[in-house]
């Protein structure tokens, strides 16, 4: 089975989706025929062709490429359903993104883990960077490392998935915006730490390097949930959502002080400790309570970066710190130096 491997958007968005298509989601059959369903209180509705509104259960939403057309499709056991009956086995399914976010939001720290293991400090309230939708890949798409790079990390998170326009809101407010969740890789490439520190842009938003997936998870409730990252089968990140200093609600609330999110929109909500850079081969694996696993291989670029224009790939002292985390020969002893290490501060003594 071939892997999805996202480089270049198509003239109809990634994969041919819409984000306004987020909000149909779920359907059902009746003598009327097949109609759509919007969301509202965080729980899908269908409507008959009359307007009379049904709550639909909660369920799992998958993309996939069947006859070689983006399709959505429910998880019924081991078989994806499609709104027109055909059913297709989850392992011969190919995946693509659940959904088409206008803009992917991520945080930068909110796990106390990491915060530990950086020996940093939370800021007052949560800070974030955008990636963008050129780096969305699937559930068992492959991550390319690009040649001239070394320090290509992944980092275990859970995504929010928007599923009505949020504006101005509270906390309290929040969930009724929120269509579900499902996991994600915030593959960081440290190797442009040096000039990158701030926006991320490069460092998190190159191609292939925001895989979300396998499915979007309607009525899930975050607390308490285990969160896993393994690499070929061994464990590198354990936490608990119970961990987090601001929760799901809160982050949506916060960015819709000022930013519209609409439907389809994702939020990154932060990774525990044990981020480390993998190889070529290596096959990383993201598991979270309820949502699921998503798989990705890691392979090395067709393509070096090229050294005639622009910041190079570096192994600089910030961009080992950052890429070892707590393995880093220096930490705990002193701070690491660069142009972009003061964007974390430091509970190490100079």
């Amino acid at each position: 089975m071939s892997r999805l491997r996202i480089g270049k958007p198509s003239s109809q968005g990634v994969n041919g989706f819409l984000a306004s298509e987020m909000g149909r989601l779920c359907f059902r059959h009746d003598n009327s025929g097949l109609s759509n369903g919007t969301l509202l209180e965080r729980k899908f509705f269908c409507h008959h062709i009359n307007g009379t509104r049904v709550a639909c259960p909660a369920m799992e939403y998958r993309r996939i490429l069947l006859h070689g057309q983006p399709i959505r499709a429910h998880v019924e056991g081991d078989e994806l359903v499609t709104g027109s009956g055909e059913r297709v086995p989850i392992d011969e399914a190919e995946h693509l993104p659940p959904v088409e976010p206008s803009k992917i939001i991520a945080t930068h720290l909110t796990y106390r883990s990491r915060v530990d293991e950086f020996m940093t400090k939370l800021p007052p309230a949560p800070t974030y960077f955008h990636k963008p939708t050129t780096s969305l890949n699937a559930h068992l798409g492959e991550v390319v490392r690009p040649q001239r790079c070394k320090y290509l990390n992944f980092e275990g998170e859970i995504a929010i998935v928007i599923g009505s326009t949020a504006y101005d809101i509270s906390q309290d407010e929040a969930a009724r915006h929120i269509a579900g969740y499902t996991i994600a890789n915030d593959y960081g490439l440290h190797d442009f730490r040096d000039t990158d520190a701030g926006s991320m842009l490069r460092v998190k938003g190159s191609d292939t390097l925001c895989p979300l997936g396998p499915g979007l998870v309607t009525d899930w409730d975050f607390r308490d949930k285990r969160i896993r990252t393994l690499v070929n089968g061994e464990v590198k990140q354990e936490a608990s959502t119970s961990e987090m200093e601001w929760d799901m609600h809160y982050l949506v609330a916060d960015i819709a002080r000022t930013i519209t999110l609409l439907p389809g929109d994702v939020i990154l909500s932060g990774t525990p400790a044990g981020s480390r850079p993998v190889e070529p081969g290596d096959v990383v694996t993201v598991a979270v309570d309820g949502l699921g696993e998503l798989t990705n291989t890691i392979v090395s670029g067709d393509v070096a970066v090229r050294p005639e224009v622009g910041a190079q790939p570096s192994d600089s002292e910030e961009v080992l710190s950052t890429a070892l985390g707590g393995d880093w020969e220096f930490r705990g002893i002193r701070a690491p130096q660069g142009p972009g290490a003061k964007h974390y501060e430091s509970e190490v003594t100079e």
